[in-house]
């Protein structure tokens, strides 16, 4: 079977990943958005990001009931080196009990098998 011609799935995961020290994308922190890591650890892996496919945001409403909407997400859709894509997303208010673990892995693209 081709890759054109391949099944994919969706697996859940939803899990915190740890960014390897100093291999953030800081083009974009002078905008205000988190520096995208080029290299994280996932279940004891590293991954090295080859390529950022899709960025989006998702917001939510001011907890204040000012009616403001703030981003509470930045969401990435990466492929990593050896062609897995990936959905990671940064947390901008991590529950307290959390508060290390603002990177997330949330889903990955898999060849589904017969």
């Amino acid at each position: 079977m081709t890759d054109s011609a391949a099944s994919h799935r969706k697996r859940f995961i939803s899990e915190a990943i740890t960014p390897v020290d100093a291999s953030f994308d800081t083009s974009s922190m002078c905008a205000g958005e988190p520096g995208l890591p080029t290299r994280f650890v996932w279940r004891g892996t590293q991954y090295e990001v080859a390529r950022v496919v899709e960025k989006w945001k998702t917001t939510g409403a001011c907890h204040h009931g000012g009616g403001e909407q703030y981003v509470r997400k930045h969401w990435f859709k990466v492929e990593v080196t050896g062609g897995t894509q990936m959905d990671i997303y940064f947390d901008r208010q991590p529950r307290s009990r959390q508060k290390k673990q603002r990177w997330w892995l949330a889903t990955i693209l898999e060849e589904e098998t017969d």
